[in-house]
Order: C-alpha cells, then sequence, then structure tokens
C-alpha cells in the first residue's frame, strides 16, 4: 500500500486514512503487506476533500429568532485504486468517494463522525474489492 496522497488541510487525515485503508485491506480482505517491488497488488489514493462541520439539521427558538444546529456532518472524499502488479490492470478503482459520519454537536464530537466516515470507508473500499474478484 503506498501512503495516501492528502490534499487537504487537514494533516492528520494522511495517517488515519492509510490505517483505515491498511485495516481494510489486510484485516477485512486477508491480504499481507509487501513492498511496492513485491506486492502482487497495489492500493493507492488521494484524500480530495475533508469538511469536518457541514451543519444539515436546526431547531428554531422563539427567543430572538435564534438558530440552533442540531446535527452536523464529517465528510471525507477520496480516490482509491486497487492495482494488479502481475497483469498491469486496475482491479477496483473509486474516484470522488465520499463518505460521511454525522453527530449532534451537544452530545457528540466531531472525532466520533470522523471515526464514523472512516469506517464507512472501510467498508466500500472491502465491497468494492470483493466485488471484483
Amino acid at each position: 500500500m503506498l501512503p495516501f496522497d492528502n490534499r487537504t488541510p487537514e494533516p492528520t487525515l494522511t495517517q488515519e486514512i492509510n490505517t483505515a485503508v491498511r485495516d481494510a485491506v489486510e484485516g477485512r480482505l486477508g491480504l499481507r503487506a509487501a513492498g511496492e517491488e513485491t506486492a502482487d497488488a497495489i492500493v493507492r489514493g488521494t484524500i480530495t476533500r475533508y469538511e469536518p462541520d457541514v451543519p444539515v439539521a436546526y431547531r428554531g427558538s422563539d427567543v430572538e429568532s435564534r438558530v440552533s444546529v442540531t446535527r452536523r456532518l464529517v465528510q471525507i472524499t477520496v480516490s482509491v485504486e486497487i492495482i494488479d502488479q502481475q497483469r498491469n490492470r486496475t482491479l477496483w478503482q473509486r474516484s470522488g468517494l465520499l463518505v460521511e459520519g454525522d453527530y449532534e454537536p451537544d452530545s457528540e464530537t466531531e472525532r466520533q463522525a470522523r471515526d464514523e466516515a472512516l469506517e464507512k470507508l472501510k467498508v466500500n473500499i472491502v465491497e468494492g474489492a470483493q466485488s471484483q474478484w
């Protein structure tokens, strides 16, 4: 697996995405890590967008016409490619893969929503790869 290129201003995403993808590929697909020269397949990708605080649900108040946000989303967009090095062909590819996690600002954290989005990324990679094998 090659490190994901991170085109967002969030530097910690690189390690988090790499860990999530490695977990999906090794833990859930049963593949083993190997050097790029000896690997049968290469996983590579790019983190293209990160939105940590997208308001999606609101509640109004009669007092001073205030509106409060009751649900927020964390959105991560990536492009992922799994390449068969022996046959020099793409096994699975997804551009613009959007994964989301939501949270309630009063009782949950952005971190929890980010972890939820990373879990969804793992599922998407595993299901996508398995559909091609």
